[in-house]
């Protein structure tokens, strides 16, 4: 199993077809039998957490994609405080949809700014199910309302978008064609 890079911390939805197709047996099976430094390596493009990854590694083989999902929600649910630090250390600034105006860049890095410097963390996200077209604006309200949780409110949701991020990713990685997520530097996945 080639590990699939998916940097970024905004999901952008798979097109309808691509959300429906579940990943082939085959892909399962690959990532059973893959090296555990091979498999782990992947895991870390899905999540920057090496305990999760660890965790997840370790528990193969899967029997199917479901409890491998499973496995990735319950290793995500037990990070410790640290452990959720250093995934969210490895999250990037979102991109901004093509074609984006000025004034987006410009909110966008003032809601990002604003919300790093109360909460000390990257600002994430899931967006799966929602047309690209919809994301700045999910974006900015997600950053805006947050705004408004305490620190330790705002860590438990961020908790929680990190672990639906890394299901997202986990479930591109099997397919082979990640499309769950993007970086402020372009770098899409899978490239």
């Amino acid at each position: 199993m080639t590990p699939t890079h998916l940097p970024g911390r905004v999901a952008i939805p798979s097109l309808p077809e691509q959300t429906r197709t579940p990943p082939s047996p085959t892909a399962l099976e690959s990532f059973n039998t893959a090296s555990a430094e091979e498999v782990r390596q992947t895991l870390l493009t899905c999540l920057r957490s090496p305990r999760w990854a660890d965790r997840i590694a370790d528990h193969r083989p899967y029997p199917d994609v479901d409890s491998l999902l499973a496995a990735s929600d319950e290793a995500a649910y037990d990070l410790s405080p640290g452990d959720l630090s250093q995934a969210l250390a490895g999250e990037t600034l979102p991109a901004l949809p093509e074609g984006a105006y000025g004034a987006a860049h410009t909110a966008m890095s003032a809601a990002n700014a604003a919300y790093e410097a109360k909460f000390g963390h990257a600002f994430v996200i899931c967006l799966d199910g929602l047309a690209p077209s919809e994301a700045l604006d999910n974006v900015l309200a997600g950053i805006r309302s947050r705004l408004a949780n305490d620190p330790e409110e705002e860590r438990v949701v961020a908790a929680e978008e990190l672990r639906r991020l890394a299901k997202g990713r986990l479930m591109a990685a099997l397919r082979g064609a990640g499309n769950c997520a993007t970086s402020h530097n372009g770098v899409a996945p899978g490239n």
